[in-house]
């Protein structure tokens, strides 16, 4: 679980980034959290985009990313998420 001050952090962090990700009409399915959770150990932190045809509510959206590659939700600021999960080979970012 992230403390204020690390999700303050990395928001900081992810401000520049644009979104990799992109949850559409399908909604999330198996594949995607699989790329999802491959592009988490190459990053570390980065944006997942929901479009407008995107049938489930960005929380949702948000709760399933997060539980099926482990990752801890940062933010949700409008249709953007900010995913962040701890590289165990290619460590980058340092926590405060």
């Amino acid at each position: 679980m992230l403390t204020g001050k690390q999700k303050r952090f990395l928001r900081s962090k992810a401000h520049h980034l644009d979104p990799i990700f992109q949850v559409g009409k399908g909604g999330v399915n198996e594949n995607m959290i699989k790329q999802i959770a491959d592009a988490l150990e190459a990053r570390e932190l980065f944006k997942v985009s929901i479009l407008q045809n995107c049938e489930e509510d960005k929380t949702e959206v948000a709760e399933k990313l997060s539980e099926g590659t482990g990752a801890e939700i940062v933010q949700i600021i409008g249709n953007t998420i900010v995913l962040y999960k701890e590289s165990t080979e290619k460590k980058t970012i340092i926590l405060p």
